[in-house]
């Protein structure tokens, strides 16, 4: 069923686990991600890359995602991640999104307040609750980390703003990790507080240590993104299917086994962040 995202956060706020949020990119990736959903009766958001948005991918994509989200007997969102502009964030909504990420990061603390002060706004007149990031989750190729998130700042994003989760800075990044990252599981919890037990957010899940994640879930994390090893997943079997010796020619059968391998993997996040076994 298509839900909100706060629909979706009430539910991990009120059990204390935490939703996966796993990034889609073609049909087969959704099937992946939908198969794993309902085989682990878990709610679930299916989000999308703003470029996906802002090219010609997402016009055909985002049917394919409501969907599957509409024919599914578990709870499922439809959210727009790290859109950068009005542009991506418009028509997400146009394209049916029910959750929207306005990622104002690498501007200056008072421009990312007033862009997602006036994003949430707008998506207030269709009934469509926003995610906004504090502290900028830069790629694991960067050279220095940015600074993390403050429990100050956060305090005054989330009054000034009324995002309904937030991304922060806390020791990930997004991409492969050259080696695993530790958490500042304090300062998760010093957010939360600061914020009133405002819903939490933490990019670049993949590659996290299975214990740090857990942790992180137990501090307040309620929104944790998974995309690098979803792309992995599909990858990889693909290139195993392309190299067997009887590869099949026909594209919906050649694709079996790349849909299998993206729901093993969501399954495998499912439980890890405690969110299996959710849904009657």
């Amino acid at each position: 069923m298509l839900v909100s995202l706060k629909a979706v956060l009430e539910l991990a706020e009120k059990g204390g686990y935490c939703i996966p949020a796993f990034n889609v990119y073609n049909m087969e990736t959704a099937m992946g991600v939908i198969k794993a959903a309902e085989a682990e009766r878990s709610p679930i958001i299916m989000q999308v890359y703003p470029r996906l948005m802002k090219e010609e991918t997402g016009y055909y994509l985002a049917p394919v995602i409501l969907a599957a989200a509409k024919a599914a007997t578990v709870p499922v969102c439809f959210h727009l991640d790290h859109g950068p502009s009005e542009l991506e964030t418009t028509r997400s909504l146009r394209y049916g999104a029910t959750g929207i990420m306005l990622d104002g990061s690498t501007l200056p603390f008072e421009e990312n307040i007033a862009l997602t002060k006036r994003v949430v706004k707008t998506c207030s007149y269709v009934g469509v609750e926003v995610e906004g990031e504090l502290g900028h989750v830069g790629m694991t190729s960067d050279s220095d980390m940015d600074e993390f998130t403050t429990p100050e700042d956060a305090k005054r994003f989330v009054e000034e703003t009324g995002v309904a989760c937030l991304a922060v800075a806390v020791g990930t990044a997004h991409g492969r990790y050259a080696k695993p990252p530790k958490l500042d599981i304090e300062r998760i919890e010093a957010i939360r507080k600061a914020t009133g037990n405002t819903a939490l957010v933490l990019h670049g899940g993949s590659g996290v240590p299975d214990e740090e994640i857990r942790r992180a879930v137990a501090a307040g994390v309620r929104k944790m993104n998974f995309a690098t090893d979803v792309c992995y997943a599909f990858l990889d079997a693909c290139k195993e299917v392309l190299d067997s010796p009887n590869r099949p020619v026909a594209v919906d059968t050649f694709m079996k086994k790349p849909i299998e391998a993206v729901r093993d993997f969501c399954i495998s996040r499912i439980r890890l962040v405690g969110a299996n076994g959710r849904v009657e």
